[in-house]
């Protein structure tokens, strides 16, 4: 099978720093392939290349000839003024409603609530992702290449991005993208690249293959990379005794990771670890009574009652906008009810990780900013030298006398948890603390979280994370739709959220149907052949118009000749008006 793009024996550097050495690679028709590395290996840069928007320093980056490709990057630039001309452009509303696969789109991403006539400026972040995403998919090009495409989306739209993309003809149109979203990569990729090093490293699977072919490269150089071989051990023993589907995928020996796991303990000791906690924290944590919050007119959370003991892990989930970074508020204090009891144990010292990065000192330099909260500190029964915990999150000997106002984003999220775990909370309040972390340093954040005694409330759409470090998931759901959201425990997990999600969009449908049986009764065989009619007609009205404008130009010194096509014009546009709005009235009645 023929690539569509070839990268021949490419370099590429900036200043002094070489990103690629002579990197040989393809892309062929079909291919789902997943990008991971830490963060500034490159793996922007590579997706750059590919698309062309940078040029290699050596070698060549082909692309076959009229291949069409389609991308989603992280700036969040949107070219178009609204919602409707990002994503379909000037196309007419026949053109593009009529369009089964256009429609599965702006469904599947929720864009009815957005609005399709609502102006770009004001979209939130998860708003213009979602707009985004609708654009490229959309376009059906031929390779789809995605930088962080679940950035902002939450569980039920990264879900029905997973499915939608996995259902995408095989045979035509592939997939190439950058995501630390591990649960995305396994659902989605048949194959991932690894950036390091100015190398790429190719593995046949998803992220499970991944790490298994991880362990196996590191048990082979265990002599001289111990410590990252114990780490991916712990992370493949996870992923052994977590759900079947994980290792579905890798088509390599698998006895060799079986005996490599075969003496590793549990990810962690639930008993043990509460033991702990409640040592530490006492009998009480949170106790919510009857809790309301307004935002505005607005009622967010009303009536929610629920209660955190010692040594829970939580993880809380739901859409985006259902209240989750509030009801954390609440729990750290920094937010009070509008009605109700939030009651917080006497022996709780809360660490809450927020989304924005404000707390961190731009002035310090890493090691200075990690000592200014803590010299050392006990992991694990381990004790770690500032230094040392700096080194686990991915800073190296020369990083760590970095000032922190030149930090990449994604260093800025380490050094924050960095920070925030120095200080010896016995409660863990985390917002989203997967933004911009590479798949490595997520495995030593659940390295570092599994040995740690405490009570943890994560609020996360990184559905690998949830179910990696959590014990329990609770949701947020509107009592009844489109209204305040209460506090429901998933004893079945994200599964059972998304069940429920289903059932709750289930039972929306009678109501559409009954609205739907008050019109009149139409013989839909015969409706969908007078829409096909129509579309000819509006179809064949388009080129006349085209074929009038062009000659008005060229008589346009010969007034009489004007006058004429000037009015067979105007009857032409009445007759394409008419048709539209018959093509559209006819339309809803399907």
């Amino acid at each position: 099978m023929a690539n569509l793009v070839n990268l021949e024996n490419v370099g590429k550097a900036y200043a002094t720093t070489t990103v690629f050495e002579s990197i040989s690679l393809g892309v062929a028709a079909g291919e789902r392939i997943g990008i991971v590395g830490r963060n500034g290996d490159g793996k922007s840069t590579l997706l750059k290349l590919i698309l062309g928007t940078e040029q290699p320093d050596s070698g060549r980056v082909t692309r076959t000839g009229g291949v069409t490709i389609a991308d989603v990057h992280q700036s969040g630039r949107l070219d178009g003024a609204t919602v409707r001309a990002v994503i379909v452009g000037d196309a007419a509303e026949h053109e593009w409603a009529g369009d089964a696969a256009v429609r599965e789109v702006l469904a599947g991403l929720g864009l009815a609530t957005v609005g399709l006539d609502a102006p770009v400026d004001r979209l939130s972040g998860g708003e213009r992702r979602r707009v985004a995403l609708a654009s490229a998919l959309v376009q059906q090009a031929d390779l789809l290449v995605l930088d962080e495409p679940t950035n902002h989306l939450d569980v039920e739209g990264i879900t029905w991005l997973a499915g939608y993309l996995a259902r995408r003809p095989a045979s035509q149109r592939a997939l190439l993208t950058v995501t630390h979203d591990r649960w995305f990569l396994d659902a989605v990729c048949e194959q991932t690249w690894e950036v390091e090093g100015g190398r790429v490293n190719q593995f046949e699977g998803g992220y499970a293959a991944y790490v298994l072919a991880r362990a196996e490269r590191s048990r082979q150089a265990a002599a001289s990379e111990s410590r990252r071989q114990n780490l991916l051990r712990k992370e493949l023993a996870w992923l052994r005794r977590g759900a079947p589907a994980r290792t579905s995928k890798p088509k390599f020996r698998i006895d060799a990771a079986e005996a490599l796991i075969a003496d590793v303990p549990p990810v962690r000791s639930s008993v043990e670890l509460k033991s702990l906690a409640q040592k530490r924290l006492g009998r009480s944590v949170y106790d919510l009574e009857d809790v309301t919050v307004r935002v505005g007119d607005r009622t967010l959370i009303e009536d929610a009652t629920w209660h955190v003991g010692p040594g829970d892990r939580v993880g809380i989930i739901g859409v985006n906008g259902s209240g989750k970074t509030h009801l954390l508020r609440l729990l750290a204090g920094v937010l009070q009810p509008d009605a109700g009891t939030v009651k917080i144990g006497q022996t709780v010292d809360a660490g809450y990780l927020s989304q924005e990065l404000v707390e961190l000192p731009d002035q310090l330099r890493v090691l200075e900013a990690v000592r200014e909260v803590a010299s050392s500190a006990v992991l694990g029964g381990v004790e770690l030298s500032a230094g040392q915990l700096a080194e686990r999150f991915g800073f190296d000997t020369s990083k760590q006398w970095t000032p922190v106002k030149d930090l990449s984003g994604g260093e800025r999220r380490r050094l924050q948890l960095l920070r925030l775990l120095l200080a010896q909370p016995n409660v863990l309040l985390l917002d989203e603390p997967t933004n911009d972390l590479d798949t490595d340093t997520l495995a030593a954040l659940e390295d570092l979280l599994d040995s740690w005694p405490g009570t943890l409330v994560v609020v996360s759409h990184d559905r690998y994370l949830v179910e990696r470090v959590c014990d329990s998931t609770v949701a947020l759901v509107p009592k009844v739709p489109d209204g305040p959201v209460m506090i429901a425990a998933l004893p079945g997990g994200i599964d059972e959220y998304l069940e429920r999600r289903q059932a709750m969009a289930e039972v929306r449908a009678p109501a559409s149907l009954e609205t739907n049986a008050a019109k009149p009764a139409i013989d839909t065989r015969a409706a969908r052949k007078e829409l096909q009619r129509l579309e000819r007609q509006i179809s064949k009205l388009d080129e006349r118009e085209k074929q009038l404008h062009d000659q008005l130009a060229t008589h346009a010194t010969d007034f009489a000749k004007v006058a004429e096509l000037d009015a067979e014009l105007r009857q032409l546009i009445a007759e394409k008006e008419s048709a539209e709005t018959a093509w559209l009235e006819l339309s809803d009645q399907l």
